[in-house]
């Protein structure tokens, strides 16, 4: 999906677009235009063409590194592979990850990645050829490291990606004993951390959950508290929409609408999200899904959706000045990187609707890749010391209870008490809590300026306030 989208209103680029999200918030800061001019400008850009053999001829890839942000090191973000990738694009990327990491109390400066290609084009030899080269020259340009650096998969990457990046700088850099640090979201068997994976989605739901557990709030849209009934949509079924579905269905709510590529499926009494993931991967088509109640050959027909909460999953700029006031649901949680336009912004605003930006909600693969780096820094798996010792406490305490009282708790009762926490445990529970501050950080920004209207915006101004507040301590700025 192209960057550039002319709208009702004019055109403009997706980094424009991130910088009139931070315009409009600086206003409400304590800094002065310098300041502010440092805080959102990118400091680094490194684009790149090198050639790579395929199939016996050589083609030459485009791909870019952009750091936004050296107030805290490393930078961080992901590496996108797609035929859109471009300049513009990848530094909005990276603009964004500065403000989300800012928001959710992550000390890292933002970064961002992409290649050029579409990775269905090529074999999966030929992807890693690719990759490889890509990551040598992030190496030559010292613009990977776990000091330095630190990217992440994204859209059209994964873990095996992730691999090949850490084994190529591993080679390149012997014997640098933090070197798994270079690089997140990495296979576990090299260093990843449990819960990574769907870390992006559960925190959109964490998000969620914890905006609608507010009574104010909810009584402001004409809403009850909680997940459960509440009515979701979801475009897009990649890693980040599929696990936001999965998990609102699995606490209570009616997944009404979901889309993919192929277009759009809708039962106002619920589709079965696991079973639509099982029919896509057996047909190759959500189409061929046989419970649901009406189909289209359209993915933003979603969109438009009568619903409670949409979840866009996708690309950016899919809701704008366009589609907009088509939009049914109360709630548009941004679970992808820049869905909404400024113009969807203001259109959404005036019917009632609430925004939940994408550099908050969009935050728990970040939140969880610090964890994966505190992983690789300390050379110790979460839990390890701690697990069996905790274990053994909570028993002593349910022999002691049961001797006290004479009465005996069941096997299961005792298994659930006793339990000792996992890696997995103990990122869930630092992911929540990550997710449950930060939105109320922004909640008290809102309420505590009665001309911040939105949550995007008292979201920019809470993170342009811990930026600065870095860049102060540094001793640059008078």
């Amino acid at each position: 999906m192209a960057t550039k989208k002319t709208t009702a209103a004019h055109e403009y680029s997706f980094f424009n677009s991130v910088e009139r999200s931070f315009d409009k918030a600086a206003k409400f800061t304590k800094f002065d235009k310098g300041l502010l001019e440092q805080i959102k400008a990118c400091n680094s850009v490194y684009q790149m063409r090198f050639p790579v053999n395929i199939r016996g001829q050589v083609q030459v890839i485009e791909a870019y590194r952009v750091q936004h942000s050296h107030h805290k090191l490393p930078c961080k973000g992901g590496i996108r592979y797609s035929t859109a990738v471009n300049q513009d694009e990848v530094m909005a990327l990276a603009a964004l990850m500065t403000y989300k990491c800012a928001t959710v109390n992550v000390p890292f400066g933002g970064g961002k990645g992409g290649i050029k290609i579409n990775p269905k084009d090529y074999t999966v030899e030929e992807l890693e050829r690719i990759t490889r080269r890509y990551a040598a020259e992030l190496v030559k340009k010292n613009f990977i490291g776990p000091g330095i650096d630190v990217p992440a998969p994204d859209y059209g990457s994964g873990e095996r990606e992730m691999g090949w990046i850490l084994d190529t700088y591993q080679a390149m850099r012997p014997g640098e004993i933090d070197s798994a640090g270079c690089i997140t979201g990495k296979p576990i068997a090299q260093g990843g951390v449990r819960g990574r994976k769907e870390a992006t989605g559960l925190g959109v739901f964490y998000g969620i959950r914890e905006m609608l557990s507010n009574v104010e709030d909810m009584k402001k849209l004409g809403m009850t508290t909680g997940v459960e009934g509440k009515r979701v949509a979801v475009q897009g079924l990649g890693n980040v929409g599929y696990h936001a579905a999965h998990y609102f269905h699995a606490n209570g709510a009616i997944v009404v609408g979901l889309s993919e590529m192929e277009g759009s499926i809708f039962n106002p009494k619920g589709l079965d999200v696991e079973a639509v993931m099982a029919c896509r991967r057996e047909t190759g088509s959500i189409l061929n899904y046989k419970h649901a109640t009406k189909t289209t050959k359209k993915a933003s027909d979603v969109l438009e959706c009568d619903c409670d909460i949409l979840i866009p999953a996708a690309l950016e700029n899919v809701i704008d000045g366009s589609n907009a006031a088509k939009v049914k649901a109360k709630i548009i949680g941004e679970a992808a990187n820049g869905p909404l336009t400024p113009e969807a912004d203001e259109i959404l605003l005036k019917k009632g609707a609430v925004v939940v930006p994408d550099m908050y909600l969009n935050a728990g693969g970040v939140t969880v890749s610090y964890f994966e780096w505190l992983k690789n820094l300390s050379h110790v798996r979460f839990g390890r010391m701690e697990k069996r010792f905790q274990e053994g406490a909570h028993a002593n305490m349910l022999n002691t209870v049961e001797s006290l009282t004479g009465k005996k708790v069941s096997a299961a009762e005792r298994k659930l008490i006793a339990h000792g926490p996992d890696e997995v445990d103990l990122v869930y529970s630092g992911l929540e809590d990550s997710m449950i501050v930060s939105y109320n950080e922004i909640r008290e920004m809102r309420l505590s300026n009665k001309k911040i209207t939105d949550l995007r915006t008292a979201s920019f101004a809470n993170a342009i306030n811990k930026i600065g507040d870095s860049y102060l301590q540094l001793g640059i700025f008078p």
